[in-house]
């Protein structure tokens, strides 16, 4: 008999939240006001970007995914359509998160009041001076959790994640990563690992600490290498909708290749406005919930 869990990066998607192009970017305004102070890469076209959107969130629908919206926010800003970031779901109720990066501070409360107005469970939330972001953890089995310490996620944070779930019997292991390209950078965890299976992940070894790598390894994982040239534009940000059966940007073509040598089925789509400019692939753009064991 089949049932749901949420501490999972591969099992089959059932429901998940998004935040679309017209709540988060909202005009071409807006974007020209804020992309820069948001280290875009470079000012997103709304109309290409609601395109792009429109097609992205196609492959839910296609999938018989259940689509749920966060909703525009006056409070939040344009990075607000990364929304893996600002909570964490567990099967204990959720933890909304306490942004890093300073122009993402309301989205936590933002994504709150949406948990609060459906009646979803809430474990717990992180609170100043601790900071955690969505996208530094990662599920790699159903008892544990990983964790990456990173300039937005920091090690006051990880305590007090390691307080709301080891109570829970899960088990939190933390990945030091490197400055790489410094504090205004958005670098997560999942920037260089994305479970597809319970024995496979695409990391960027290049990037990865030794030690969590080897516990990858030692657990079982098959690891399968971005090549350099397909890192920065977003080979290594999967998104599993089902054991591996992946969504990711298109123009890596590499990296496909070598998902689909290990038996993966792959669907790819156009990011370039919505995911490349903004650092954000298929993970970042989605708060998976339930997931189907």
């Amino acid at each position: 008999m089949s049932k749901t869990t949420h501490h999972s990066e591969y099992l089959k998607l059932a429901s998940v939240y998004i935040k679309s192009v017209k709540e988060a970017f909202e005009s071409d305004n807006v974007l020209e006001n804020q992309w820069e102070e948001l280290n875009f890469l470079s000012k997103p076209d709304f109309r290409k970007a609601l395109n792009e959107y429109k097609n992205f969130e196609s492959i839910f629908r296609e999938n018989s995914i259940d689509i749920h919206y966060f909703p525009f926010d006056k409070n939040v800003k344009m990075d607000s359509i990364y929304c893996r970031d600002a909570s964490i779901a567990t099967d204990f109720g959720v933890i909304i998160c306490n942004m890093g990066k300073e122009g993402r501070v309301n989205e936590p409360d933002a994504q709150l009041e949406e948990y609060q107005k459906q009646n979803t469970a809430i474990l717990g939330a992180i609170k100043s001076p601790g900071t955690l972001e969505g996208g530094d953890v990662a599920w790699l089995d159903k008892n544990t959790l990983a964790v990456g310490r990173t300039y937005r996620t920091n090690d006051e944070g990880i305590q007090q994640l390691k307080n709301l779930l080891e109570p829970h019997g899960v088990v939190v292991i933390v990945a030091d990563l490197p400055h790489y390209k410094g504090q205004e950078d958005v670098f997560h965890l999942m920037s260089i690992l994305s479970p597809v299976d319970k024995d496979l992940a695409i990391v960027y070894s290049p990037l990865m600490p030794i030690r969590f790598r080897d516990e990858l390894v030692n657990r079982g994982f098959d690891l399968i290498d971005v090549p350099e040239e397909e890192f920065d534009s977003m080979g290594c940000n999967v998104l599993a909708i089902s054991p591996r059966t992946c969504v990711m940007v298109a123009g890596n073509p590499k990296t496909k290749k070598r998902l689909e040598m290990a038996g993966c089925k792959v669907t790819t789509y156009t990011g370039k406005e919505i995911s490349v400019k903004g650092g954000g692939g298929p993970t970042c753009l989605t708060r998976p919930m339930a997931r189907i064991e």
